[in-house]
């Protein structure tokens, strides 16, 4: 089966969106029953999944994972409509970014953290930090919660052709091709916010890695997409033990 295959294996999709959800739980990256997770499940990309709306999700199952269309704007009066801001954001990523297969939105507490900053910016300043090195849009322009879709379709125009962005006042998504991808992206960029984080509370100046090298790191990682997919498959099997009933 090809990777374009898979992306339209709607069965799999939902397995994997739920697990990247009750992972996230696991991690407290989310907040409350707010922020949310989508998976396209079409080829053109705008039929998506998403989390229902206002479901914990420590409870989040395959099964209850909404379909939405990305054209289809009497989405928000179905009765199983999902968050406004969810469909706001996704449906505006779906239309409009052909890397947002896959999108990620959430308030991950280090990162949030650090979208709270004057200057949010990932620096390079371990392997970590520098794997997002000119690979991140930083939004920053926020425009309250964004419940209408003029904000989800400036998120967008903010994004552009990156699969990472940090949204000052407010939190990140990542993006990719699988859930795999966007999840362990995710992984990481909260795992350099917690880095700079504590490089910052010392005081000290921090030890910016030099452009080339920042660069080098940077695209040693894009190699190991390999170990992106066994981390979350690695995850996958954990919940397999301990919360199966995510597949439900």
């Amino acid at each position: 089966m090809t990777q374009h295959d898979q992306t339209l294996d709607e069965t799999q999709i939902r397995i994997d969106l739920a697990a990247a959800i009750r992972l996230s739980r696991r991690n407290d990256w989310h907040e409350g029953v707010a922020n949310h997770f989508s998976a396209a499940v079409s080829a053109d990309w705008r039929k998506f999944l998403v989390n229902p709306r206002w479901v914990h999700w420590s409870r989040v199952r395959a099964s209850d994972l909404v379909l939405c269309d990305a054209d289809d704007p009497s989405t928000m009066e179905r009765v199983d409509a999902p968050d406004p801001s969810a469909w706001s954001i996704h449906s505006a990523l779906h239309r409009n970014l052909p890397q947002a297969r896959v999108a990620l939105h959430i308030h991950p507490p280090h990162a949030t953290a650090l979208c709270g900053l004057q200057d949010p910016t990932i620096y390079p300043i371990d392997q970590v930090t520098a794997r997002f090195h000119k690979r991140m849009a930083y939004d920053m322009a926020f425009g309250g919660i964004a419940t209408e879709g003029e904000e989800g379709e400036r998120i967008s125009r903010t994004v552009g052709n990156h699969r990472s962005v940090m949204m000052q006042n407010h939190g990140v998504t990542t993006l990719g091709n699988t859930v795999a991808e966007a999840w362990d992206a995710l992984y990481h960029l909260e795992r350099a916010a917690k880095t700079l984080l504590l490089a910052y509370s010392t005081g000290q100046p921090l030890q910016v890695m030099a452009d080339d090298l920042a660069e080098e790191t940077a695209a040693e990682w894009e190699t190991y997409r390999d170990a992106e997919l066994a981390h979350f498959a690695e995850m996958k099997r954990i919940l397999d033990v301990e919360e199966p009933d995510y597949k439900d």
